[in-house]
């Protein structure tokens, strides 16, 4: 047994005892896909020393249920990962979690678990290193130059959004992007031979891409020269299939009992006979550790090289270098200091407001690139005067994602997380749900990508249901860790722009087709999320709205006026921001005895919480085709509506 088969033996045993420890776990890909893993991590530029240094090369595992064969990765390759942490695996406040979580372990690019997303990230990180490489490369100076890896199995590729963000990335023929298919034909239901026959060869030709095959994970050599027979192809991302066993050399071999399963104990000794290997549980031998070590001083030499190229870059091109620099922080643009933002005098969809915003914003964060499912004459999200992002033209900043929502989203997180560019893409409201699950990892992740969906309500009209969003911003907002804005006219529609360009977390800004008023006393306040749009002394009544309905509520409170009825109108653009501020400020917006009535073209689910023994006025059943005007007149959305559903209230 040479040196090479003693250290995948090591990766294979020490992922199997640490699944086998946490008694919960998925040793089957580890012991099969553990060859590749080796060769590729043993090829990667990368620095364990120092896990986040710009130029490294990213590894995304799409598979992320062989998270304990990262782990131990890491481990080995000097990440600071150590014994003992590998002993916490999968336990409560472990910094090894079941599924690798970006932030939570140094040396994860990002998280993974639901399986195609990191197909699709992967994608994302590929895109940004070639928009990155082109926009500050010089002849000598290749100061962007890596490459972007993911390891993923049938799972992954039987989910409809790595087709989707394949065929994508051979559109674009992002030849660094590079696939590597652990082929072991085996989920958890036994063989995938009854749900997953498609040729792969076949189908990721026919989407653009380089396809190498390797016969036999094992075979380390053949690994090796795939990898470098991908890493030579410029015009095409590439997929190398690797067939292996999984659960490689255990009593399970080949059996779906492994992939889901820890092996036992006395199982976990069987592998180690069947491997000759020797060392008690958790231990490396020395001679692993120091094949280990070179590999690992080899990899500061690759760091101190860039970081000596991109010295001389600074010298050489410091303005370029400046910019580099200033596209690699994260500092945020404010919006009061952009002339002419606030612009607004007539009704305007926010919709049309918000592709203002957006081009206004552009000429201020050169970083920022927009994207469309296909949409972007009506989302209104193209960045004008600047060409689509394409094989031809990596500079392109709007980006032509094509009708692939699902892809799109899970896309922009890896962009986001790449780090250099800011990124927002858009679809209509509804279709939301498409990309929900990329929504939700942007949310656990603290990627700041922006979403913009318009045609927000029933005002959609003639398009009918499948077109009138109902259930989507209760959804969106049961969700943590991101902010949703629905702003009422255009100067909300900045501040949710401005806000969306500080937060180090997600935004979806919700936008109308229809014209709305602009408010005469909008604006900064929709940063704390609710404010007194107008306020009446002694109000019996509050009325609290978002976006369209906020206007139904300002000419509510005139009807009331005019029956002395004293009504305060409350905008709530954004309700996670306004749960943000203390009691003290949300009881002055909204006063703990107050009567309140809750207006949004929605579900009512999530405004109960405010109306408490008020009312809600809402949607709770799916709308109609017709005009927007006779829709909001049939589901009560009126200043006559509100203004009598207050007084009953009183």
């Amino acid at each position: 047994m040479n040196i090479k088969e003693k250290c995948v033996n090591t990766i294979r045993v020490i992922s199997a005892e640490g699944i086998t420890n946490a008694n919960s776990g998925h040793p089957g890909i580890c012991l099969g896909a553990a060859p590749i893993a080796y060769q590729l991590f043993s090829e990667m530029k990368i620095n364990g020393a120092n896990p986040t240094w710009e130029n490294r090369d990213r590894f995304i595992l799409s598979a992320g249920h062989g998270s304990m064969m990262l782990y131990t990765l890491l481990h080995l390759f000097g990440y600071p990962v150590t014994r003992e942490d590998l002993k916490t695996f999968r336990k409560f406040k472990s910094k090894l979690p079941g599924h690798p979580e970006l932030g939570m372990t140094e040396g994860v690019d990002i998280s993974t678990g639901p399986l195609g997303q990191g197909v699709a990230n992967a994608v994302g990180f590929a895109l940004a290193e070639s928009y990155l490489s082109a926009k500050f490369n010089k002849p000598n100076f290749p100061v962007v130059d890596h490459y972007t890896y993911a390891l993923c199995g049938e799972g992954c590729l039987e989910e409809g959004i790595s087709y989707e963000a394949c065929s994508f990335a051979g559109t674009q023929k992002l030849g660094k992007l590079i696939l590597i298919y652990d082929k072991n034909d085996i989920s958890i239901e036994g063989n995938v031979k009854t749900a997953f026959s498609e040729d792969i060869e076949k189908r990721f030709e026919m989407q653009g891409w380089q396809v190498l095959t390797v016969e036999d994970a094992n075979d380390l050599q053949a690994v090796s020269s795939a990898l470098k027979l991908a890493r030579e192809e410029s015009e095409k991302p590439s997929i190398i299939i690797c067939k292996s066993k999984i659960g490689y050399a255990s009593p399970y071999e080949n059996s779906a009992k492994v992939h889901g399963s820890p092996l036992k104990w006395d199982e976990v000794a069987v592998l180690k006979q069947n491997l000759n290997y020797t060392e008690a549980p958790f231990e490396v031998a020395s001679e692993v550790e120091e094949h280990f070590a070179k590999l690992c001083a080899e990899k500061v030499k690759k760091e101190e090289e860039w970081n000596a190229l991109l010295e001389r870059y600074a010298s050489e091109y410091p303005e370029e270098y400046s910019e580099y620099k200033a596209f690699m922080s994260k500092s945020a643009v404010s919006v009061d200091k952009i002339e002419g933002i606030f612009d607004f005098t007539k009704p305007e969809a926010t919709r049309i407001s918000g592709g203002k915003v957006i081009n206004k914003i552009a000429k201020c964060v050169p970083n920022l690139l927009s994207g469309s499912a296909d949409l972007a004459p009506s989302t209104k999200t193209d960045i004008v005067g600047e060409e689509y992002f394409s094989p031809e033209n990596r500079l392109g900043r709007n980006i032509h994602f094509g009708i692939r929502e699902h892809a799109m989203g899970a896309i922009c997180n890896g962009i986001a997380a790449h780090g250099g560019l800011r990124v927002i893409c858009s679809t209509f409201f509804v279709f939301s749900d498409y990309l929900k699950g990329a929504i939700r990892m942007s949310a656990l992740m603290n990627l700041p990508v922006l979403y913009v969906f318009t045609h927000d309500s029933i005002g959609v009209g003639e398009d009918g249901p499948t077109h009138e969003p109902i259930e989507q911003l209760a959804a969106l907002r049961v969700t943590p860790n991101i902010n949703v804005f629905r702003p009422c006219d255009g100067k909300e529609t900045v501040y949710a722009f401005d806000s969306a360009l500080k937060e180090s977390r997600p935004t979806a800004i919700i936008l109308s087709r229809q014209n709305l008023a602009q408010q005469a006393n909008s604006g900064v306040e929709a940063l704390k999320g609710g404010y007194l749009l107008s306020a009446s002394e002694n109000a019996k009544v509050v009325l609290v709205a978002t976006g369209s309905e906020v206007e139904i509520c300002m000419q509510a409170q005139k009807l009331l006026a005019e029956e002395n009825i004293s009504a305060s109108v409350v905008s709530m653009p954004c309700v996670e921001l306004f749960e943000d501020q203390s009691e003290e400020y949300k009881n002055s917006v909204i006063a703990k005895n107050a009567k309140v009535v809750c207006v949004e073209a929605g579900s009512s689910m999530p405004w109960y919480k405010y109306a408490k023994d008020g009312a809600v006025i809402g949607i709770d059943r799916f709308g109609e085709s017709g005009a927007a005007e006779l829709l909001f007149e049939h589901f009560g959305f009126t200043a006559e509506n509100v203004k009598e559903t207050a007084k009953k209230l009183i």
